[in-house]
């Protein structure tokens, strides 16, 4: 027998995609909003004694709250067993405490997701390409986390894009050891920036470890919000005398214009993204490609 697969309201694109695999079945989900702006849903879909899967991603704190209240009432209604399927876990910015009395958003949210009720076969959450190695420790109770590395798309994507004899670089040394891995499966040469902080949140690039003249240049991130950094790090590429230059990035969310600076700045020559933020799917330009992480979720819940 199949397992039943739901998604919330912002992750119907990935699970149309997952669907057509034809090794799922659907789910049915009513929902809809009261005048006050609470959200009302119901399951129309008997779990009882069944497999399920659920997709949503805590792109904000209502997704996440969605994300929440399906999964419990998947639970109480009787179900089997849970995966949960987080294409994109937020709160990225607060993953640990920098001053006192601060809150670790990263961890108190993987706490409530750690508070659905647990499924007579135990409950599963499968998490893509995180900011930061140790967030599934964060969850707590008999929920297990896994960590679902995307590399399989980003080095495909790069070895299309990269040519011969191409550079694997990222923004900066904090992404250098991830990058460094994907160099060395791809047997080309990785190179980073590196970054001298003068106060607050603004940075110098002081210089490049490693020799881009004359070669087309991939960065990989796992994120890219404002695009501030790709382009930074692309300029200093350049001026390295790098040829052409690619961006893979895992999770696009392109907020502030982002998508647009990345394609004004004119020395980016295409942007790769997953679709594990629904961000996106809104974006209809030929300088972005979505490379889709459906056959990795099909694969991550076959078991």
């Amino acid at each position: 027998m199949k397992k039943i697969l739901f998604h919330t309201t912002d992750y119907q694109y990935l699970a149309e995609k997952v669907l057509n695999s034809n090794q799922l079945e659907a789910g049915e989900v009513e929902v809809k909003k009261f005048s006050d702006g609470e959200r009302y849903q119901r399951i129309l879909t008997d779990v009882e004694d069944r497999n399920v899967v659920l997709i949503g991603g805590t792109i904000n704190d209502e997704a996440t709250l969605e994300i929440y209240d399906l999964a419990s009432t998947i639970v109480s209604m009787g179900a089997n067993s849970l995966r949960l399927v987080v294409p994109y876990f937020g709160y990225s910015t607060m993953e640990r405490r920098v001053k006192m009395g601060e809150v670790v958003t990263a961890k108190t949210r993987a706490r409530l997701l750690s508070c659905i009720p647990n499924s007579y076969k135990g409950n599963r959450i499968f998490l893509f390409d995180l900011h930061t190695e140790g967030t599934p420790h964060y969850f707590e109770n008999n929920i297990r986390a896994v960590h679902v590395y995307c590399k399989p798309i980003i080095l495909e994507a790069a070895l299309e894009y990269g040519g011969y004899n191409f550079v694997m670089a990222s923004t900066d040394a904090g992404r250098a050891k991830w990058v460094e891995s994907l160099a060395n499966d791809l047997g080309v040469n990785a190179a980073f920036v590196l970054k001298r902080r003068l106060e607050g949140d603004h940075t110098e690039i002081s210089a490049v470890n490693a020799d881009v003249a004359g070669k087309n240049v991939v960065i990989y991130d796992d994120m890219i919000r404002s695009g501030g950094s790709i382009i930074n790090a692309a300029k200093v590429y350049k001026e390295a005398g790098a040829d052409k230059i690619f961006v893979i990035t895992t999770h696009g969310l392109f907020i502030n214009n982002g998508f647009e600076k990345l394609k004004a700045s004119g020395i980016i020559e295409k942007v790769i993204a997953c679709d594990t933020h629904p961000n996106v799917m809104n974006i209809k330009d030929d300088f972005l490609e979505v490379r889709s992480i459906c056959d990795l979720v099909n694969q991550v819940v076959a078991h």
